[in-house]
């Protein structure tokens, strides 16, 4: 039987998720200064070449930073709020399905 997780009580899940959207936010920003800062560096080294360029150059700095900003976010909520301890842990219980 999973033990039960700290996200389960409401005031704890919301100071976590709000710990969460701050950081989301907060790397939002990074995120827009990285783009701006590559816009600036594809400029100086080759002039304006193609909106594509740029339109993919935003997409893809983007679309990363995001995603790992996100999933790192992801992992520091569920081992900050304690949920990480509330697995079934098969090898621990003695469940270890090896020969």
């Amino acid at each position: 039987m999973p033990k039960p997780s700290n996200l389960d009580d409401p005031e704890i899940a919301a100071h976590a998720w709000g710990r969460y959207w701050r950081l989301m936010r907060l790397m939002g920003l990074v995120t827009v200064a990285c783009i701006l800062l590559a816009f600036g560096l594809l400029y100086w080294e080759h002039g304006f070449v193609s909106i594509h360029l740029y339109i993919a150059s935003a997409l893809g700095i983007g679309a990363t930073l995001m995603i790992t900003g996100a999933l790192m976010g992801l992992v520091f909520l569920s081992s900050g709020t304690g949920h990480d301890e509330a697995i079934d842990d098969r090898v621990d219980a003695g469940w270890d399905e090896r020969p």
